[in-house]
């Protein structure tokens, strides 16, 4: 068979997307995440539609706390699916991420046979059965899939070493994983998979051609009040919307770190905590752990920078921009 022939030669059928995920529309899915708590932007939502109806991967790259991992999150809540999480990190391989085998197991197995006197038994030459097998995430993914609906997240894959993408390559293709003693295992059901990113290093091509892309940001500062009043509906609503404008001028200040959504909900909380129906320069520096993580952050919204903040932002919210 020539080289071309073996480049033509069909690839098996993938497997179908779980019916538990169908949607008739980004419209129909974006009501659907927000029941379930998520305020998902037009662009998002039609992204993940398409990663639904296509069955490929969803790749969002972004800074830390503006929604990435959330948007998975709420995917498994919308359509009462488990959630399968794979944090990535320096280090990462097969072993935590997809299988390895219970060694200690394995090694009782072979001391019992030894103690019975048959060490040469086929119990102690085959080792690498299902029993002694245990499934790390991907693993568990496709396993768990055949069983109900499942949502796979891999989340800040910009952390994990590069060679570890390679291995990602067939699983995100195929939706399969080989295990050399066993065989191949594939997903009888194609779950939803969203790879996040926060842009510390370069996904390489490979990974980005099999999945489809979406740049999450900042939110709107409407969208991000809607999101706040959302998490606590108790809050004045002033309140919240001063916290919307005094952090949109926050971030655009040179900082080490800018907040995310999520800062901004803890930080409206801390806020709701202590009574507070609008905000003042005092209660800024006593609460702004909430906001800002890093010290020079803090040192940069001293006491004047504050009170202007605050300006603008009631100016903001009074003129109702």
């Amino acid at each position: 068979m020539s080289e071309i022939d073996k480049g033509n030669r069909r690839r098996p059928a993938a497997a179908p997307v779980a019916a538990e995920f169908a949607v008739d529309s980004p419209d129909d899915l974006t009501g659907r995440l927000q029941e379930a708590g998520y305020l998902v932007p037009r662009s998002l939502a039609t992204a993940t539609f398409l990663a639904l109806r296509m069955g490929k991967p969803l790749l969002l790259e972004g800074d830390p706390g503006v929604g990435k991992t959330e948007l998975a999150l709420a995917l498994s809540r919308a359509f009462g699916a488990e959630l399968v999480r794979l944090q990535c990190y320096e280090g990462l391989d097969m072993a935590q991420a997809a299988y390895e085998w219970n060694y200690p197991r394995q090694l009782l197995q072979i001391r019992l046979a030894e103690a019975r006197g048959d060490s040469g038994s086929s119990d102690v030459g085959d080792l690498f059965r299902e029993e002694f097998l245990l499934p790390r995430p991907l693993l568990h993914a496709l396993d768990a899939s055949a069983e109900g609906p499942v949502v796979l997240l891999i989340d800040e894959l910009d952390r994990a070493d590069e060679p570890f993408e390679a291995f990602l390559l067939e699983f995100l293709a195929d939706f399969q994983l080989s295990i050399p003693e066993l065989g191949t295992r594939r997903a009888l059901r194609r779950p939803p998979v969203v790879i996040t990113s926060n842009r510390t290093r370069e996904i390489h091509d490979a990974i980005r051609r099999r999945c489809l892309y979406s740049m999450v940001d900042y939110p709107s500062a409407d969208r991000e009040l809607a999101i706040i009043l959302s998490h606590l509906p108790g809050i004045e609503k002033r309140l919240a919307a001063e916290v919307t404008a005094f952090v949109s001028e926050l971030r655009a200040m040179q900082l080490f770190k800018r907040p995310g959504v999520a800062e901004t909900v803890d930080w409206c909380t801390a806020l709701y905590h202590m009574n507070k129906t609008s905000l003042d320069p005092e209660t800024v520096q006593e609460t702004v752990g909430a906001l800002l993580k890093y010290e020079d952050d803090i040192e940069r919204a001293d006491s004047e920078t504050v009170a202007q903040l605050i300006g603008r932002a009631r100016t903001h919210v009074a003129t109702g921009l």
